[in-house]
């Protein structure tokens, strides 16, 4: 056997062409897709673009939309065993106000995702699209999904209505947890849609300072999901907060400890400090990895967060702040960077084995010829 060299665990996939899920999709909804997309509105204007202008297939459509090219301009170009499809411009579809398109939506995409991804190649492991505004719906989705080996995680937007650890979520933990499936989270639509405002104090103006104060919904999610008891409930639960960051974390551990000691009784459910079940069940990716001006520092931030168990390399192909793997991981220890580059996707995603080499004849079915 002979294992994986790099994992990365945030892929951005693309439709080409909206109508490419019409197949997938009941015909009752075709026009509403054709004329809403997603529906879940607007965002902050990005003078630079969100995606890179390389990743453009030879043939059109969206960057990250065709599977053959990624397959030559990401994976083979950089060595990479395995990528977590995590989606583009569809993730937001928990924020659509009708939860009944919301729904139908995922299914399609997810029935998409297996026929024109996931058997193009093994190096691609998908994700379970669910609406999170209808935990039944996406408890069932997961169940009928997770039969499909190649989709090892579930995700969902992290833009939300109400706070992640609460009870009218645990449905989908609890699905999760019967699948053996971590539950994944990505940031972008907070403040669209039906969820509320960005910041607590309203709106930020721009798309730098909305883009910048990301983290502190993930903050408010990790608090939630430790403080209701979500991991005393689902122990067997793992929660992954893609392209977050990860220096806010031990900010948010020592804070939580230091106030579980004196408040205690207002979670009596929890019988360990709240650090503990971030480190057992929290999981991060790496991109948009912080970068002081001393590399020392990231690696005490690092070692904070319990980095060799909890910390996982992500590229964000095709966005525009991609991170090469040959170069992200750079100011980190060496000891940590086999642990991050892929031991601990390796592990909670049960890819302990390399895909076998590609073959001369699918590398020339990769380009065309």
């Amino acid at each position: 056997m002979v294992k994986p060299k790099i994992i990365d665990t945030d892929v951005h996939n693309a439709i080409a062409r909206s109508e490419d899920l019409l197949p997938f999709l009941p015909r009752v909804w075709h026009e509403y897709w054709k004329s809403a997309g997603a529906g879940y509105g607007g965002g902050w204007h990005s003078p630079i673009g969100v995606l890179r202008s390389d990743a453009i297939p030879p043939g059109g459509g969206l960057p990250g939309s065709d599977p053959k090219y990624m397959l030559e301009h990401h994976f083979q170009k950089y060595g990479i065993d395995y990528g977590i499809l995590t989606g583009s411009g569809i993730l937001g579809i928990s924020l659509n106000p009708n939860p009944d398109y919301g729904n139908v939506i995922a299914t399609a995409y997810n029935n998409w995702l297996v026929e024109t991804w996931l058997k193009v190649s093994p190096v691609y492991k998908g994700s379970i699209l669910v609406n999170h505004a209808d935990p039944l719906a996406a408890a069932q989705e997961i169940d009928r999904m997770a039969a499909n080996k190649d989709m090892v995680q579930v995700i969902m937007c992290s833009g939300s209505r109400m706070l992640f650890g609460q009870r009218f979520y645990h449905p989908i933990y609890e699905a999760a947890e019967r699948n053996g499936l971590p539950v994944a989270v990505h940031p972008g639509t907070e403040g669209r849609g039906i969820s509320g405002a960005p910041t607590p104090s309203g709106y930020p103006t721009s798309y730098l300072e909305w883009h910048n104060i990301l983290p502190t919904n993930y903050m408010a999610h990790v608090n939630s999901l430790v403080c209701e008891g979500v991991f005393e409930k689902f122990p067997g639960l793992k929660f992954v907060a893609i392209e977050g960051g990860i220096a806010w974390l031990p900010h948010l551990m020592w804070r939580m400890d230091k106030n579980y000691k004196g408040l205690r009784d207002l979670v009596p459910w929890l019988k360990r400090l709240p650090s503990e079940y971030i480190k057992d069940h929290i999981r991060l990716t790496t991109q948009p990895i912080e970068e002081p001006a001393d590399n020392e520092h990231l690696n005490q931030i690092m070692d904070m967060v319990d980095a060799g168990r909890t910390v996982m390399f992500s590229s964000d192909y095709p966005h525009w702040d991609f991170d090469n793997p040959k170069m992200a991981l750079q100011p980190i220890r060496k000891d940590l960077r086999q642990r991050i580059l892929v031991d601990n996707a390796m592990e909670l995603y049960g890819l302990y084995e390399a895909p076998a080499a590609i073959t001369d004849a699918e590398a020339a079915s990769v380009k065309g010829e």
